[in-house]
């Protein structure tokens, strides 16, 4: 992060135009499905059994559920994603 803005302030200074493109993956984690993710697991990476069950049961049978001016929205199960602000999170999406 520094050498990025140490590298822009140097552009500036010889007056270059600087451009930065960035790229936001934080949705794309909603975007995972479960079902494929275990698959691959499973096939790809050779997990069976107990280790399975738990990534299984770790990334299923969540819910969410919505609050906004003290209203509550119906628990709706989550389908599709890996929990976000988890060690495994990153990994999984990747995986």
């Amino acid at each position: 992060m520094v050498r990025v803005l140490l590298d822009a302030l140097t552009a500036a200074d010889s007056q270059r135009a600087t451009l930065l493109g960035l790229l936001d993956l934080s949705a794309a984690f909603d975007c995972v499905d479960h079902s494929l993710l275990l698959l691959h697991l499973q096939h790809s990476f050779g997990l069976v059994d107990t280790i399975l069950r738990w990534f299984t049961f770790f990334v299923t049978g969540r819910t969410l559920q919505i609050s906004f001016d003290s209203h509550l929205s119906p628990v709706k199960p989550v389908l599709y994603g890996v929990p976000q602000g988890s060690v495994l999170g990153p990994p999984l999406f990747v995986m």
